[in-house]
């Protein structure tokens, strides 16, 4: 279907910095809740399996055979949910900007030997026997080899793993994609290479800039997509943006195949999700992740409509989990607070067993610090420049 006029570029108007994060966090959440479902699907099975679209939280269908120890589905939360939620739990006990190092003092022991609540198990444990090898590899690498954490993720499978966890990065940057994308970047060489790495970075501006204190827009999301990232990413990016522009619903852009045909040439996993190719996860300069692409396209699908973006990464399949949550993430940050669905957000708190606006509630306070302080910095650092200036004037 040919979109018959091109989408309004008007920024969404301005919320506060706390919408934008709870916006941004909760849809992450609900979108997690609800991709997870048909997570390993593809969308031919997810019609022939579900009887049509899933259209909110659904159960995972009894011949899932994603792990049989895991109860997906039901609104349950994923391990995307988990590790975002250590990630906050790192940031607002830091109270600052972090680095690499910082996952290895902080967010690997945490994720280790701290118990919480883990609604696919239904069992309180730590995340670590919860998440799969690429992110236990963390703890493999900062935890018992004490590799230096900088390029420790050299390596390791490379896949959306750091990527599904960059939001709060974005969101403690927020209006500044840029500074996101360094500061994603150096925090991820402890997890992940290549273009896993290349993901988080750009993940995590795609989210800062969504959380603009002026308000942006899906153009501009898009264009800082496509600014910022490098080589198989970009070029990932820029095809399926391409081949998004054709739709104006999400149904009909799942069902058409052609989303899913402009990553295939950068995916490595190949067709068989479950079966991936020999090349897979293996570290590239032309492939690219095929979760943040996608994610995008939804986005620029649907205008950023919260619904639409997690629905359409829920239906589109594969990965479904980490597409709409990733999705859910940005468009919840530019359409705030008032966009999380909310009827949707108290069935996936029921079901996951823990608030998903506490964790951002959280962060939003320490983002708030980090900016006033990140704003006397600079005014320091103007000021220096000034005298600078004056005195070899």
């Amino acid at each position: 279907m040919k979109k018959s006029d091109s989408k309004d570029s008007t920024a969404k108007p301005p919320h506060s910095l706390e919408s934008r994060i709870v916006g941004a966090l909760a849809s992450a959440a609900v979108g997690d809740a609800i991709g997870g479902a048909t997570e390993g699907w593809m969308h031919e099975q997810i019609m022939e399996n579900w009887g049509g679209f899933v259209l909110g939280l659904a159960p995972t269908h009894k011949q899932n055979t994603i792990s049989p120890w895991l109860e997906r589905g039901n609104g349950r939360v994923t391990d995307d949910t988990l590790m975002t939620n250590l990630m906050i739990d790192t940031i607002t006990e830091l109270n600052r900007h972090i680095d690499a190092f910082d996952l290895g003092d902080v967010f690997v022991p945490k994720m280790a030997f701290e118990k919480r609540w883990l609604p696919e198990m239904q069992i309180e444990s730590n995340v670590l026997n919860r998440v799969f090898l690429a992110e236990k590899y963390l703890v493999l690498k900062l935890l018992v080899v004490k590799s230096d954490p900088r390029e420790a993720g050299v390596g390791n499978a490379v896949n959306c793993g750091a990527a599904m966890y960059a939001s709060p990065i974005g969101l403690i940057n927020a209006g500044r994609p840029e500074r996101a994308y360094d500061e994603a970047i150096s925090v991820f060489g402890a997890h992940q290479a290549s273009y896993g790495r290349e993901a988080a970075g750009v993940m995590a501006a795609c989210v800062a800039e969504a959380a603009s204190p002026d308000g942006s827009s899906v153009e501009r999301i898009t264009k800082v997509a496509l600014d910022l990232s490098k080589d198989g990413t970009h070029e990932a990016i820029a095809a399926v943006l391409e081949a998004a522009k054709e739709f104006s619903d999400w149904q009909t852009a799942v069902t058409s195949g052609r989303v899913r045909d402009a990553i295939a040439p950068f995916d490595t996993v190949g067709e068989k999700y479950r079966e991936p190719d020999m090349g897979a996860k293996m570290p590239s300069r032309t492939k690219s992740i095929e979760e943040l692409p996608v994610a995008l396209a939804m986005l620029q699908i649907t205008d950023g409509d919260v619904r639409g973006t997690i629905l359409g990464g829920t239906n589109y399949g594969r990965d479904a989990d980490s597409i709409a949550s990733m999705g859910g993430a940005i468009a919840g940050a530019l359409g705030g607070a008032e966009s999380v669905p909310s009827d949707w957000a108290a069935k996936v708190e029921e079901a996951s067993g823990f608030s998903i606006f506490e964790p951002a509630q959280r962060l939003a306070k320490s983002a708030e610090v980090i900016a006033r302080r990140d704003l006397a910095t600079l005014a320091k650092e103007i000021d220096a420049v000034n005298r600078s200036l004056i005195k070899h004037g």
